[in-house]
C-alpha cells in the first residue's frame, strides 16, 4: 500500500502530516501527487470528501521548499481560484496546516471585506495566493497585484470555475498570466462540455479520475420524500426534533428561500443559522463558525455551501429544495459522510421539481429511493398546503444590505456587494445627457447639478435660452401652435456660447 514517505516529499512536509495523524493517501492524492511534484498538468475528478485539496497543496508544498526565492513585489508564485469565500478560507487553512515547518507566504483574498489590508499584505509580494475572481481583479484594476510571476495555476471546483458565472473573469486572468506555468485542475464532477474548455487551458495534461464522474458518496444514504410546497416547513421541523440528528445542513434553492426556512425553524423552537449572497463577510463567517463548533446545529444554506466546506460530524443533508442543477446535487450530498463516516442525505420534491430528480438520476446512474413521511407527521391537505406556499410567496423577502450598502450578486462567487451595472439606483434621477422621454428639455440643465432654473413664459417656454439650453441674446418668442418639446434628432447637453459646458461634457466640481 502506497505512504506518503513513497512520494518523496520534503522532510517538513512530511513531518507535518504525521503530525497530523496523517499516513495514507487516498486514491485521488495515490494518482496525482506524484505527476504534480514532476510539474505535469492535471485534471483531478474525485468524489467529494476525499481529499482532493492536500492533492495538489502536498506537491506545491514540496516544489516552493526547494526553490527558495523571494516572490515578486505585489506578486504571487502559485495563484489558487475558488469560486466561494469559505472554500478560499478552508484552502488557505490548509496550505497553513501542511506548511507549518516551511518559511514561505500565503493570504487570501475575497470580496466583501475592506481591500485595504489586502493590498498591505500582497505589497511584499507572497509565495501562495488564495482568491476569488472578482476580488483578484480588482486587486489588478487597482495595480495592487500583477501576475506576471505566477508559476503553478490552480482551479479547485473547476466546474463551477469554467461555467457561465465565472468564466468571462478567468478568461481574462489567464490572459495575464505567464504561458510558461503548471496548471491543476479539481472537482467532484466535470461535464462534457465544460471538460472541452479545460482542455484549452491545460498543455498535454494527466487525466486523473479515480471514480466515475459524478459518482456520489458511497457511505451516504440517500432518501425522496414527495411533498407539496407547502407542507415542507412542517415536513423539515418534525424531522429535525430527533434528538439523534446532531448536525444537519439544509440546501435551498434561493436566499431568500433560505432565511424564511429559518424564520419557520425558529417559530416550532428550533435554532439555525442561514449562510447565502446577501449576507455579509462578518455573518457568514460567524454562522459557519458556530455550525463547526457545535453551538448551532442546523444550518440554512444556498449552493454556496455546496462546494469544499468541510465541516466534521454532519449526520444529515436535507435538500429542501431539489436542485435544477443536477451536478449541485453530489456536491450538497458530498457534504456528509466524509473522512470515512455514514450520512444520510433527504431531499423533499414536490410535482414541479420532479423533473429535477429525474435529470439527477440520469446524472448519478442511480435511483434515489423513495419513503414515506417520518412516523407521527401528518402532513397537512393538498389545499391547505398550497394556501401555506401562497402565504409565503405573498410576505415581502427582507433586503439585507451588503457591507458596502449594496445587495451582494451570489452569483459573482465573491459576494462583492455592488450593485448591478448599467442600473440606476432606485430614487436617484439618471445623470445622462439626453432628455428623458416625454418630458421638456430646459426645465433643468442637462447635467443635473443643482443649476437654477430658468424662467418661463406663459406657455412654459424657457425664457432666456433656446430650447437646446444655451444663452441667447435675447429672450426667444414661442411659436404659435408649437410646444417647448425638443425638436427630433437635436442634441441635448451642447457647450453654450459663453464658453461654459453643461450635460455629460460638464465634469468640473460642484461648489
Amino acid at each position: 500500500m502506497t505512504q506518503f514517505t513513497d512520494f518523496g516529499l520534503a522532510t517538513p512536509v512530511l513531518r507535518a502530516l504525521e503530525e497530523a495523524g496523517y499516513t495514507t493517501p487516498t486514491p485521488i492524492q495515490a494518482q496525482a501527487i506524484r505527476p504534480a511534484m514532476e510539474g505535469r498538468d492535471l485534471c483531478g475528478i474525485a468524489q467529494t470528501g476525499t481529499g482532493k485539496t492536500a492533492a495538489f497543496a502536498l506537491p506545491i508544498l514540496h516544489r516552493l521548499s526547494l526553490e527558495d526565492r523571494r516572490p515578486p513585489r505585489r506578486g504571487c508564485r502559485v495563484l489558487v481560484l475558488s469560486p466561494t469565500r469559505e472554500l478560499a478560507n478552508q484552502i488557505a487553512d490548509s496550505f497553513t496546516d501542511y506548511g507549518k515547518h516551511l518559511r514561505y507566504t500565503n493570504t487570501v483574498v475575497f470580496g466583501g471585506v475592506t481591500i485595504g489590508r489586502q493590498e498591505r499584505a500582497l505589497a511584499p509580494g507572497v509565495d501562495i495566493l488564495v482568491a476569488t475572481p472578482g476580488r483578484l481583479i480588482d486587486l489588478v484594476d487597482r495595480r495592487s497585484l500583477t501576475l506576471e510571476g505566477v508559476e503553478i495555476l490552480v482551479l479547485d471546483e473547476a466546474d463551477q470555475m469554467l461555467d457561465l458565472g465565472f468564466i468571462h473573469a478567468l478568461k481574462r486572468i489567464v490572459r495575464m498570466l505567464p504561458q510558461k506555468r503548471q496548471s491543476l485542475f479539481f472537482s467532484a464532477t466535470m461535464p462534457k462540455n465544460i471538460a472541452g474548455l479545460a482542455a484549452q487551458y491545460l498543455n498535454d495534461p494527466v487525466q486523473v479520475a479515480v471514480t466515475p464522474v459524478a459518482t456520489t458518496a458511497e457511505r451516504v444514504e440517500q432518501q425522496v420524500i414527495f411533498a407539496h410546497t407547502g407542507a415542507k416547513q412542517a415536513l423539515l421541523g418534525h424531522i429535525l426534533r430527533d434528538p439523534a440528528i446532531d448536525r444537519v445542513l439544509v440546501f435551498t434553492r434561493t436566499k431568500h428561500g433560505a432565511d424564511r426556512v429559518v424564520r419557520g425553524l425558529d417559530k416550532v423552537g428550533i435554532a439555525g443559522a442561514a449562510i447565502h449572497g446577501n449576507k455579509s463577510q462578518p455573518q457568514r463567517e460567524r454562522a459557519l463558525q458556530a455550525f463547526r463548533d457545535g453551538e448551532c446545529r442546523v444550518l440554512v444554506a444556498t449552493d454556496i455551501a455546496a462546494r469544499g466546506i468541510d465541516v466534521e460530524g454532519v449526520t444529515h443533508v436535507v435538500n429542501f429544495d431539489v436542485p435544477n442543477v443536477p451536478e449541485s446535487y453530489v456536491h450538497r450530498i458530498g457534504r456528509t459522510a466524509r473522512a470515512g463516516a455514514d450520512g444520510l442525505a433527504i431531499s423533499f420534491c414536490n410535482d414541479e421539481e420532479r423533473a429535477y430528480l429525474r435529470d439527477i438520476e440520469r446524472l448519478t446512474r442511480q435511483k434515489v429511493p423513495v419513503v414515506g413521511f417520518p412516523e407521527g407527521f401528518v402532513a397537512p391537505s393538498g389545499e391547505a398546503a398550497a394556501e401555506i406556499a401562497r402565504e409565503e410567496a405573498r410576505r415581502p423577502p427582507r433586503q439585507p444590505q451588503g457591507p458596502r450598502g449594496g445587495r451582494s450578486q451570489e452569483g459573482r462567487g465573491d459576494g462583492r456587494g455592488r450593485q448591478a451595472q448599467g442600473r440606476p439606483q432606485q430614487g436617484r434621477p439618471q445623470q445622462s445627457g439626453r432628455p428623458q422621454q416625454g418630458r421638456p428639455e430646459g426645465g433643468r440643465n442637462a447635467g443635473g447639478q443643482g443649476q437654477p432654473r430658468p424662467a418661463q413664459g406663459a406657455n412654459g417656454a424657457p425664457q432666456g435660452r433656446d430650447a437646446r439650453g444655451d444663452r441667447s441674446a435675447r429672450p426667444q418668442q414661442p411659436r404659435a401652435g408649437r410646444d417647448n418639446r425638443p425638436r427630433q434628432g437635436e442634441a441635448a447637453g451642447r457647450g453654450s456660447n459663453d464658453g461654459r459646458s453643461i450635460g455629460w461634457l460638464d465634469r468640473a466640481p460642484r461648489s
